[in-house]
């Protein structure tokens, strides 16, 4: 007989199975010790693997980190989807950022991590918290779901309709850059990628500057 996990077994009787979380319904909603932020697919073809959930700001953002507290490439976090190894692989002083990620204990959740270029923005797409108009220059992202093979249009996305993530609100992204885990390609390795959550744009930020870098964390769908 296979293992049911969270089950306790006395007997021929299995007791105390612990159920699956109920899938998030509503972007926004309390979830898996933080917030429904959106779908992934990191195979990039539209079909989701991980629910996204965001940290919530009083216990998992920071407002003043560093990407590396030097401007040399780190190995193994060049990836645009995959945070958790881009992050783990920056777990250590040297990487103040990802370093806070990876040390924080929500909601009973150890899993928390810096996200990845195209996972942050996925936060941004439907977290939006502003009323401006996007930067058409930005918003292509092959992993989100539905997958997105396009640029946004001014109006696209709009503010997000979670209240609590709406400009002033409790669990609102500040209307400035936050750091994701993927290095900017070139450069020696000295810039990191940022996410602006005014207007979507991402953008190359050298890496000893200070930031905000909130957590997230992955539960498979």
């Amino acid at each position: 007989m296979g293992i049911i996990q969270g089950a306790t077994i006395r007997g021929s009787t299995i007791i105390g199975v612990n159920p699956p979380p109920t899938a998030p319904t509503t972007i926004g909603q309390a979830f898996g010790g933080g917030f429904f932020a959106g779908q992934i697919s990191t195979a990039g073809n539209g079909i989701a693997d991980y629910y996204l959930v965001i940290a919530p700001v009083a216990s998992g953002q920071d407002n003043s980190k560093q990407w590396k507290t030097n401007v040399t490439s780190t190995t193994g976090t060049s990836s645009a989807i995959d945070g958790p190894t881009n992050s783990a692989n920056m777990n250590d002083a040297s990487h103040p950022a990802a370093q806070f990620c990876e040390g924080l204990t929500i909601g009973g959740f150890s899993d928390w991590y810096m996200p990845a270029k195209n996972e942050l923005e996925v936060c941004y797409y439907n977290l939006k918290p502003t009323t401006d108009s996007n930067n058409t220059s930005s918003g292509t992202n092959t992993n989100a779901v539905p997958s997105r093979g396009s640029n946004y249009a001014s109006g696209t996305p709009a503010q997000t309709s979670a209240n609590d993530f709406k400009t002033g609100n409790t669990e609102a992204f500040s209307n400035s850059g936050y750091w994701s885990s993927t290095e900017y390609p070139g450069y020696s390795g000295m810039f990191g990628w940022t996410q602006n959550f005014i207007s979507g744009y991402q953008y190359a930020t050298e890496k000893t500057t200070n930031r905000r870098v909130r957590a997230v964390r992955r539960v498979a769908v």
